[in-house]
């Protein structure tokens, strides 16, 4: 079976990663993250938080996924509301 290529629903703008991230989180899995991030995979966040993250694709504004790594790091992923920037960060980074 072949699987189809889910499409970007937004742009990224400029992608940062925090410095505590940037230890914390392999190269391929913050790819990863930021892959599932902008064609709305938003990863473990809430069925509330997945509502408003689809209203912000319709009125522009933040949106915010939520990660793990293989080694059980939970990170996040914020697309800034004028797409200009997406950061991967640590929770404590927020």
């Amino acid at each position: 079976m072949v699987e189809m290529a889910r499409q970007a629903r937004f742009a990224l703008g400029q992608m940062v990663i925090t410095a505590n991230a940037a230890r914390e989180i392999a190269p391929e899995e913050a790819a990863w993250a930021l892959r599932r991030h902008v064609t709305g995979d938003w990863g473990e966040v809430d069925e509330h938080d997945r509502q408003v993250n689809e209203e912000a694709l319709r009125s522009g504004e933040r949106l915010l996924s939520v990660y793990q790594t293989r080694a059980g790091v939970r990170f996040y992923v914020i697309t800034e509301a004028m797409r200009e920037f997406t950061t991967v960060m640590l929770p404590e980074d927020y």
